[in-house]
């Protein structure tokens, strides 16, 4: 498991920004499956070759991909990828110059692409988490999944592989409830472990959204949660989300509430870009006014 392969070095774009890059891979805070700081990360995974971590150390104008464990050679292979060196932004800067917001996101966001790291089930299961509860409440419950599941990733940086799905599967719902899971969420998260061998082979982003939204308990929100990152579509806009559709009718038309149609409408003139566009705005701290109360923070567990 400690087999290292061969250092790869990627040449890094001007004003490419490394850790507003890859910190959407990892939990806020505290992520048993990776670190980050402003020039190293980690992240373990299981890929189709086995278990690996990769280490990506930036020294100027150049990233360093270390990989380890048997799937070392398959995440070396796609470090680009997963640094976000594949997302072609193509003509994003034309068409964000016709709205001055956007324009200036652009501008002042330039160097922070998206990553894809060809990985669904472990993306799956945060997003799957994350559904109807606060951001707090999510990542509590997967640090706790992940550590129940834990075990050690290849490498010296002392990481936890992701679940694996298989064990997910065979898992009963009580084993969750004291994670702070309720019924529903466990119900779904298990259906897609038990999917999770032909999800990983979906070719696109468009093939695993199909296969994603089959699976009752999954809806375009979480699907649009997992292609942003597993694929780097830059296309992928959450619809169903409590703040987006208010952020984004705020942003681009001075609308203080707004619908996931008139969110979708008012994206429109970005297609190809429109999630590219709603990470524009939450990374510049934008959003609607607030007339109402905040979500609680609950636990389930205590139910």
């Amino acid at each position: 498991m400690s087999r290292v392969t061969t250092t790869r070095r990627l040449q890094l774009p001007d004003g490419y920004h490394f850790a507003r890059t890859v910190r959407s891979l990892l939990v806020v805070r505290y992520d048993p499956c990776g670190t980050f700081d402003d020039r190293d990360f980690w992240l373990s995974a299981r890929t189709p070759e086995g278990p690996g971590s990769l280490h990506l150390a930036r020294a100027g104008a150049e990233v360093t991909a270390t990989g380890h464990g048997p799937g070392a050679e398959w995440l070396v292979d796609r470090a680009d990828a997963i640094a976000g060196l594949r997302d072609d932004l193509g003509d994003f800067p034309a068409r964000a110059a016709a709205h001055p917001l956007i324009a200036r996101l652009a501008r002042t966001f330039s160097g922070v692409r998206f990553p894809a790291t060809g990985q669904i089930f472990h993306r799956l299961l945060r997003a799957i988490l994350e559904q109807k509860v606060t951001g707090i409440e999510a990542h509590r419950a997967y640090r706790a999944i992940v550590k129940h599941f834990g075990e050690p990733a290849p490498g010296p940086a002392g990481l936890l592989l992701p679940p694996d799905p298989q064990a997910v599967a065979a898992t009963p719902y009580w084993v969750f409830h004291p994670f702070g899971v309720e019924q529903r969420r466990t119900q779904a998260l298990q259906r897609a472990a038990v999917a999770a061998a032909r999800l990983e082979q979906c070719a696109d982003s468009a093939e695993a959204t199909r296969r994603l939204t089959a699976i009752a308990g999954i809806g375009p929100w979480t699907a649009a949660e997992v292609v942003r990152t597993t694929y780097g579509d830059a296309d992928a806009v959450s619809v169903g989300d409590f703040h987006i559709p208010n952020t984004v009718a705020w942003a681009l038309a001075g609308e203080a509430r707004g619908t996931d149609a008139r969110m979708l409408e008012l994206l429109e003139p970005f297609a190809g870009h429109r999630g590219r566009v709603c990470e524009l705005l939450a990374a510049g701290g934008i959003s609607a006014p607030k007339f109402g109360p905040r979500m609680p923070i609950r636990s389930f567990a205590r139910f």
